[in-house]
């Protein structure tokens, strides 16, 4: 079984039999091919009736002709008629002659033009089962014309299987265009296998489409495979180029270059890739303004570019184009679209800023600053706003001492001249400058040959200006002699007129005097010693006193200026010592440096004299100076004098005889540093604040806390013994308690502790009942008396109802002789109390 043309009556298929045969007889020498285009009775004008493939007869032809003028064939081998035809039931032919110059080849293609109908041929039976026997159940290739205008519906081909000459053979179709989308749109005849189409097709939507041919028998049978069927759809030039964008805006500089890239320009065709119908052509049909002609397009890529190097902004700033792409390779009867494209010029610097005028005259005051005095315009076509329009002027002579700066106006691009320094009019009345202008951006020398820079002159005229007084130097001096006498004069400061060098008609004032020492002549300006200078006084710095003067003319004009009167110094301080205290650790050292001081000028001060000044001899044995150098002395005691303090007078002449005396107090210490001796007491012997360590404390705390104890001891021994006769009568002998004491000889001392006091002999004070005793010196020893105070025993110091502790118990008057117990009276009362305790 396979897929076969459709065929007419056996005389047809006899004839096309016949003039095939012919053909091959003629042309047999340098013929190619021969093809046979199925299509409908008429054809319009411009219309595509097929493609032939004309590589397999030239890789490239130079020369493609028809023999046939109502056909011309492409470089693609796409045939398209050039006049409506009206074909009959016979056959329509031509010839299509292939030249390749290069190699003086020739080859023809015949092509015939086969009439679609719906004829079912008859065919002999002889002939038929002898073609059956070569026929093969296989997919033959079939096409079909896109947006066909019919008949519909159309016949494409005839499918058929060898088995039908032994069975009846059923035949059907499945797949796209038939039981799916686009559904019905393919049919096959079930008894003849006659494949059709049923309406047009876009092939912009559905390129081709793959069926399954089926042979079936009656009962079911399937004596074939199945069969896959390829239904290509030829394209026609039915799409129109479309333009990407329906303005195209471009920008390029002026004056730029020939050839120069403007842009390019792209469109799309959804005609079938790689035909001419896809083949697209650029071109240029108008601009705006339309002379002179400056950009070319390139007709395959769309690229713009320019063709003259004339393109000037500030003549014409921009350019419209009217753009036409066609398929068709360009031909007329190819589909067309236009679009609009834009090219805006920009701008370069082609053009220097020059000054309106080329010379201005203006004028200022002396001794205006910050003033604005002068504006210059410039012209130029550049762009306004930009950096090729706006200006950078410039000072290029004559602004030597830089009076003068130029700057430029933002909003105008004017140049503003302004002084910023003040002009003398007794110096300079003219001044002449010279000014030059450039753009911001750098000047374009390929734009334009020119590229010197505008320059103009200014002519500044200084006008004079009543200044008033000036005064100058500001700062001037006066030499006067301190402790000068009140009322003496000096000249003081002076001030002129700048225009006449004159000092008269100035009246003076005093603004400033730290401490009121002169006063001011308002007329001269001289100054008077108010008060007595003095060139030691904290408020002078350097010898020098100064004063601010402000000096004013007639028309109130002032000016200030400051006097500085120089102190010449006199001898009129005395050199002293200024430490008085001075520390000599002795057995670390046996001298001390002295340093005097003279507020006075050197020339009034060292070397200084050093003396003792003394009118007892004493200080003479004692003490000793000798002169270390022009402003110290070293100060050494003598005849190993003993710790203490002592007064040391000494008196100290300056070169000129000027003398003080500064008594210093001088301590004799027994220290390491000075600083030791600062914390001592007695200086005399060394001692006094001695610190004490932590453990010293200790142990004077826990004395203290065991006489307490035993204090306590004694109270509560006292009180449970209370209702016991009297122990200790009251006029028992005197008796001693001698305690072995032998101490180093030193003062007498008192020693106080909770109730426990220890006097020196004959010593009377408020006695404390129970005072164990006086301590008297006697020999080096210590002797400790029992006695009593105020004639009153233990009894007596009980109250009603109430205890009292000895401590408590407070006596009049207490004669040491006269409150005194016997040792044996003291043992018998405390020894029962101590076992009493110790139990």
């Amino acid at each position: 079984m396979e897929a076969a043309r459709p065929s007419g009556s056996w005389n047809g298929a006899l004839c096309r039999l016949l003039l095939l045969t012919l053909a091959i007889l003629i042309f047999a020498s340098d013929a190619c091919k021969n093809v046979t285009l199925h299509v409908p009775s008429k054809l319009d004008a411009e219309k595509l009736v097929g493609r032939v493939n004309l590589k397999e007869c030239f890789t490239a032809a130079n020369l493609i002709h028809s023999s046939d003028p109502d056909f011309q064939i492409l470089e693609d081998g796409s045939v398209y008629t050039t006049n409506t035809i009206l074909l009959s039931s016979e056959k329509r032919s031509f010839t299509i002659l292939l030249s390749n110059t290069e190699n003086q080849e020739k080859k023809k293609i015949f092509v015939f033009l086969e009439h679609q109908t719906k004829v079912l041929k008859k065919r002999h039976t002889k002939e038929k089962v002898l073609r059956r026997a070569k026929r093969r159940w296989a997919p033959i290739p079939c096409s079909m014309l896109e947006n066909s205008l019919g008949p519909f519906p159309l016949f494409l081909q005839q499918v058929q299987s060898d088995t039908a000459q032994n069975y009846t053979i059923y035949y059907s179709i499945r797949g796209p265009g038939v039981d799916q989308e686009p559904r019905n749109l393919f049919y096959v005849e079930r008894d003849t296998g006659n494949l059709y189409c049923t309406r047009p097709v876009d092939r912009e939507q559905y390129e081709s489409f793959e069926i399954i041919a089926f042979a079936t028998t009656p009962d079911g049978y399937t004596p074939e495979l199945p069969l896959p069927l390829i239904i290509k759809i030829e394209d026609e030039n039915d799409n129109y180029p479309i333009f990407t964008e329906e303005t195209y805006t471009f920008t390029i500089f002026e004056n730029c270059r020939v050839g120069t890239t403007v842009g390019q320009v792209c469109a799309t065709d959804k005609d079938e890739p790689d035909t001419m119908h896809t083949r697209l052509k650029y071109s240029i049909i108008g601009q705006v303004p339309p002379s002179p002609t400056l950009f070319s397009m390139h007709p395959t890529t769309g690229v713009i570019t320019t063709t003259s190097s004339q393109l000037d902004r500030e003549l014409i700033d921009k350019y419209q184009l009217k753009i036409k792409v066609q398929d068709m390779d360009g031909q007329y009867f190819g589909l067309q679209t236009t679009s609009t494209c834009i090219i805006n010029i920009d701008d370069v610097n082609d053009h220097l800023p020059t000054f309106t005028r080329t010379s201005y005259v203006t004028s200022v005051e002396e001794n205006t600053v910050d003033v604005e005095i002068l504006r210059v315009t410039v012209e130029d076509k550049d762009l306004v706003n930009t950096a090729n329009w706006r200006a950078n002027y410039t000072i290029l002579k004559g602004n030597e001492n830089g009076n003068f700066k130029i700057v430029t106006d933002a909003k105008t691009n004017e140049g503003v001249l302004c002084v910023v320094k003040p002009l003398n009019y007794e110096e300079k009345q003219q001044m002449i400058l010279q000014i030059g202008v450039v753009n911001e951006a750098p000047f374009s020398r390929e734009a334009s040959p020119r590229s010197a820079m505008s320059t103009a002159t200014v002519t500044v005229n200084v006008e004079d200006q009543d200044e008033g007084p000036e005064c100058n130097p500001p700062i001037q001096t006066v030499r006067m002699k301190e402790n000068a006498e009140v009322g003496t004069t000096s000249n003081g400061y002076k001030a002129y007129d700048p225009e006449t060098r004159s000092s008269s008609g100035i009246r003076y004032k005093k603004l400033t005097d730290p401490t009121g020492w002169v006063t001011i002549d308002e007329n001269t300006g001289s100054i008077k010693v108010f008060r007595s200078l003095d060139r030691e006084a904290e408020t002078i710095k350097n010898g020098i006193y100064n004063i601010t003067v402000l000096a004013s003319d007639q028309g109130g004009r002032t000016c200030t200026g400051t006097l500085g009167i120089i102190l010449q110094d006199v001898n009129d301080n005395s050199p002293f010592i200024p430490k008085k205290t001075v520390i000599i650790c002795k057995p670390t050292m046996s001298s001390a440096e002295i340093v005097a001081v003279d507020p006075d000028e050197p020339i009034h001060g060292p070397p200084f004299d050093f003396s003792l000044e003394s009118s007892t001899s004493e200080v003479q044995r004692m003490w000793r100076l000798k002169a270390i150098n022009d402003t110290a002395a070293r100060l050494s005691y003598q005849n190993d004098p003993p710790f203490g303090s002592y007064v040391v007078p000494i008196t100290v002449r300056d070169r000129l005889g000027m003398s003080s005396v500064t008594s210093l107090d001088v301590t004799l210490c027994d220290c390491i540093t000075e600083n030791d001796c600062t914390h001592r007491v007695d200086p005399r012997i060394g001692g006094g604040g001695v610190q004490l360590g932590k453990w010293a404390i200790l142990a004077i705390l826990l004395g203290i806390a065991l006489l307490f104890c035993i204090l306590f001891t004694l109270v509560c021994g006292a009180s449970g013994t209370s209702k016991q006769p009297k122990v200790i009568p009251d006029d028992l002998a005197q008796q001693n308690l001698i305690v072995s004491n032998t101490e180093a000889p030193g003062d007498d001392k008192v020693y106080s502790a909770n109730g426990f006091t220890t006097q020196t002999v004959g010593a009377s004070a408020q006695g404390v009942c129970g005072t164990v005793g006086s301590g008297i010196k006697n020999g080096g020893q210590e002797t400790i008396e029992m006695v009593k105070g105020g004639h009153q025993t233990s009894e007596s110091c009980r109250g009603a109802g109430h205890h009292h502790t000895l401590d408590s118990c407070r006596g009049g008057h207490t004669e040491v002789d006269n409150c005194r117990y016997t040792y044996s009276e003291w043992h018998s009362f405390t020894q029962p109390r101590l076992e009493s305790v110790s139990v």
